[in-house]
């Protein structure tokens, strides 16, 4: 499901000969590290924070876009580690997101109908034939837009830009003005000197302060892309997607039967699939025995993306029901997905008070089931966007039109994703 059909299948095939030849994005090495830290998460001892951008962009392959969405993730993650005192463990929603399952093959304006536009790894946004072909040569761009992506990230966080001793590193342009700002301010004080206090009784500078690690994630939606990447590693058993550290289903494709399932249930990755209000408890207990027949210890997650009016409804009967099949998984909230709706005018948007109502909920359910939320998954952006509404700033459905600028789905902008940041700290405490 959810396979663009190409025209040309002597041009896929050479496009994915290709694609197998070139250099892997990540590491076998990364990736066991990143299950070796959902792992511990599922234990407690750890908080996923997973975001970026609902579809990446070729041309969003810049240095400044990169540096803006590292910023947002790094100012969340400083004020989740230091309201809930507990390890964060950074995955970025980028590197590779390119391709965006759609609820129809075509779209028709007028009298025309067209390819569906499935991301850039697909076909083009514009409206027209050939923008709208399905072109093999984009798998190959888009790996090398995920590489630059990754090279990038991993020269930063390198060279000391995610350095405990310096946020100020990481500061957007909001913070002076932001009403958010003086208490994102004193967290960074305080985080300071708890660093130069630690490091006083140890007499000597804490090299891991001085970086960070950060993981990779994107869906795994086109199989061709996905499996050209798939590779065996020397001294290590089964097969390893290097495109990504952390690929996940989505719900369009969690079918037990689909080759998305069949796919992911054979690479040694962790694997996230994303769980609906239409989802029974007998099938997301028969998919965590598909994907993690050995119950491994961070292996997988569930990514319950209910909608604030539905998540009291659903949420419990699935964790009971987990939990009751022994399945070991960790649990995060995607609050995005469910809370979409359309203004008037007919723009997709999500409130800010519904997404931090289902992350409300979300911990509440899991306490009250005995459970526990080990992490949050977002779409946001580290640029000054207004798609969704509400927020410290309190954006109303005119403001949109000032700066919507994603083509798939909005987005929380810097500012509300730093205060959903505070706003969780409070909830979980």
């Amino acid at each position: 499901m959810q396979q663009p059909a190409y025209p040309d299948p002597v041009a896929l095939d050479e496009a994915l000969a290709r694609l197998r030849q070139l250099p892997p994005l990540v590491t076998s090495w990364e990736v066991d590290a990143l299950r070796g830290h959902l792992a511990r998460a599922q234990n407690g001892e750890g908080f996923v924070l997973q975001g970026g951008d609902c579809a990446e962009s070729f041309a969003d392959c810049r240095p400044d876009v990169i540096t803006n969405r590292l910023k947002v993730l790094l100012q969340m993650s400083l004020v989740l580690v230091h309201g809930l005192k507990s390890r964060v463990v950074r995955i970025g929603r980028f590197a590779g997101q390119y391709a965006k399952p759609r609820s129809a093959d075509t779209e028709t304006r007028g009298d025309v109908t067209l390819p569906s536009y499935r991301g850039d790894l697909v076909n083009a946004p514009e409206f027209d034939a050939a923008a709208r072909a399905p072109d093999p040569q984009r798998l190959l761009e888009g790996h090398a837009r995920s590489a630059m992506t990754v090279n990038f990230v991993r020269g930063l966080i390198d060279g000391g830009f995610a350095d405990l001793h310096h946020p100020e590193y990481w500061d957007l342009d909001w913070v002076q003005h932001s009403p958010l700002a003086a208490d994102y301010q004193r967290m960074v004080d305080t985080l300071g000197d708890s660093v130069r206090f630690m490091e006083t009784l140890a007499g000597q500078p804490i090299g891991d302060f001085s970086r960070v690690e950060f993981f990779t994630s994107h869906e795994a939606l086109l199989l061709h892309y996905e499996q050209a990447h798939t590779r065996q590693v020397p001294r290590k058993d089964g097969w390893y997607n290097l495109s990504t550290h952390f690929p996940w289903i989505g719900m369009r494709t969690a079918d037990l039967d689909g080759a998305h399932v069949e796919y992911c249930r054979g690479i040694r990755n962790p694997v996230g699939i994303k769980v609906g209000p239409a989802m029974t408890a007998d099938w997301v207990v028969a998919l965590c025995r598909a994907i993690n027949p050995h119950n491994e210890p961070g292996r997988l997650t569930l990514i319950h993306r209910m909608g604030a009016d539905k998540i009291a409804g659903h949420l419990p009967g699935l964790i009971e029901a987990v939990r009751a099949a022994g399945c070991r998984v960790l649990w995060v909230c995607d609050p995005m997905h469910g809370n979409t709706i359309s203004t008037p005018s007919g723009l997709k948007t999500r409130p800010f008070d519904r997404i931090l109502a289902e992350v409300e909920q979300a911990f509440a359910i899991h306490k009250g089931c005995g459970s526990r939320l080990g992490g949050v998954h977002l779409e946001l952006t580290g640029e000054d966007v207004t798609e969704c509404t509400g927020g410290a700033r309190n954006l109303s459905d005119i403001d949109l039109a000032r700066a919507y600028r994603s083509t798939v789905d909005p987005r929380l902008n810097y500012e509300q994703a730093l205060e959903l940041a505070m706003k969780i700290v409070r909830v979980a405490d």
